[in-house]
C-alpha cells in the first residue's frame, strides 16, 4: 500500500512557474510617495530597533526576563522589517516586480516567521507582567531569565515549524493559469488563491495561522490583563495601583500597535469590501509601523532605557567638553 501510495505522488507533476508578478499597487497615482515614506519608515525602524538590541545587549542591569522579550520583540521587528520594505520598494518604486518560486516562498517563510515571533513575543510579556502584579512572590520562582530563555527558544521552534510547514503546502500547488500575486509581497492568500488545482488545505492552514496568531494570542493577553485589572483592584491605595498600573503602559501601547491595525483592516475589508489596492496600502501600513513605533514606545515609556541613553549622551558631551579644554 505504502508502494502504491509514493507511485501515485511520484506520478503527479506540479506546475511550479518560473516567476512571479507581484501587482500590488500597479496603476495607483502617486504610489511612488508611498513607498518613499516606507523607506523612511525602514530606516527609522532599524535605527530605533537596533539601539534597543544594543542598550539590553551591553547593560548588564536589563539582562532580566522582561528585557529577554523585549529583546526578541526587537530582533522580529527588524526581520520583519527587512523581508518586507527592501523588497517593496524594489519591487514597486523600482519597477522590478519579478520574483523566483523559490524567493518568493523564502519571503513568505521569513514574513509569516517574524510576524509570528511579534505576536507571540507580546503573550510571553503578557504573561511576564500578570505574574508580576497577580503573584509577586512568585514572580522570581515562575519568570526567570532561564524559563523566559526557554519560552523563547521554544516559540522559535514551534513558529519556524508551523510556517515552513504552511509554505511546504503552496509547493503541493500548481499554478497553471496566472502568475499574478495581488498583494505587497508573496502572501500566502493570494498565492494561494491563484492556484488550478485543489487549495483546501491550504485555505485550511490560513485560517489556522490566522488564529493562532492573531486570535488566540490577543485572546490570552486580553484574559491576562482581566486578571490584572481584577488584581489591581485588591491594592488598597490609588498610589499603589497607578504604580503597578505604569508597568503596563509600554506593553498595552505595543499590543495596541499591533493587534489594532491588523484586525481594523481585516473588519474594514469584510464591510466594506475594500479595492485591492486600498486593502495593499492599509494591510503594509498595518505591517510596517508597528515596528517603527515599537522602540519608540519602550524608550519613551521605561525609565531604564531613558536612564542609560541619558547617561550615553551626558559621557559624550564630557568627554566632548574635555578634549576642547
Amino acid at each position: 500500500m505504502n508502494f502504491l501510495n509514493e507511485s501515485f505522488y511520484q506520478n503527479i507533476s506540479f506546475v511550479h512557474p518560473q516567476y512571479f508578478y507581484i501587482i500590488g499597487l500597479s496603476g495607483t497615482p502617486y504610489s511612488s510617495y508611498f513607498y518613499v515614506f516606507l523607506f523612511i519608515t525602514y530606516f527609522i525602524t532599524l535605527f530605533g530597533n537596533s539601539v534597543v538590541l544594543l542598550i539590553i545587549a551591553l547593560d548588564r542591569s536589563l539582562h532580566s526576563p522582561k528585557y529577554i522579550g523585549v529583546f526578541n520583540l526587537a530582533l522580529a521587528d527588524i526581520g520583519e522589517t527587512n523581508a518586507l520594505i527592501p523588497n517593496m520598494v524594489k519591487t514597486f518604486l523600482f519597477d522590478s516586480q519579478y520574483i523566483s518560486y523559490n524567493a518568493c516562498l523564502a519571503n513568505m517563510f521569513f514574513v509569516f516567521l517574524f510576524s509570528s515571533i511579534q505576536s507571540f513575543a507580546l503573550l510571553v510579556l503578557a504573561f511576564d507582567r500578570f505574574v508580576a502584579i497577580c503573584l509577586p512572590l512568585r514572580y522570581h520562582a515562575l519568570v526567570n531569565n532561564t524559563t523566559m530563555l526557554l519560552a523563547f527558544a521554544a516559540v522559535w521552534a514551534f513558529n519556524s515549524f508551523v510556517v515552513a510547514l504552511m509554505v511546504s503546502l503552496i509547493t503541493r500547488l500548481s499554478f497553471c493559469q496566472s502568475n499574478m500575486i495581488q498583494s505587497y509581497f508573496c502572501d500566502h492568500g493570494p498565492v494561494y488563491r491563484i492556484a488550478c488545482n485543489d487549495f483546501s488545505i491550504n485555505k485550511f492552514m490560513a485560517f489556522l495561522i490566522t488564529g493562532l496568531y492573531l486570535v488566540i494570542p490577543l485572546f490570552l493577553i486580553v484574559l491576562s490583563y482581566l486578571g490584572i485589572f481584577l488584581a489591581l483592584t485588591k491594592i488598597t491605595t490609588f498610589e499603589g495601583r497607578i504604580k503597578a498600573l505604569k508597568t503596563c503602559v509600554s506593553h498595552l501601547l505595543l499590543v495596541g500597535t499591533l493587534f489594532l491595525p491588523l484586525f481594523c483592516t481585516y473588519f474594514a475589508q469584510l464591510l466594506l469590501s475594500l479595492s485591492p489596492n486600498a486593502r495593499v496600502i492599509c494591510t503594509s501600513l498595518a505591517y510596517t509601523i508597528p515596528p517603527m513605533l515599537n522602540p519608540i514606545i519602550y524608550v519613551l515609556n521605561t525609565a531604564e532605557i531613558k536612564d542609560i541613553i541619558w547617561k550615553v549622551f551626558k559621557n559624550k558631551s564630557v568627554a566632548v567638553e574635555s578634549i576642547s579644554k
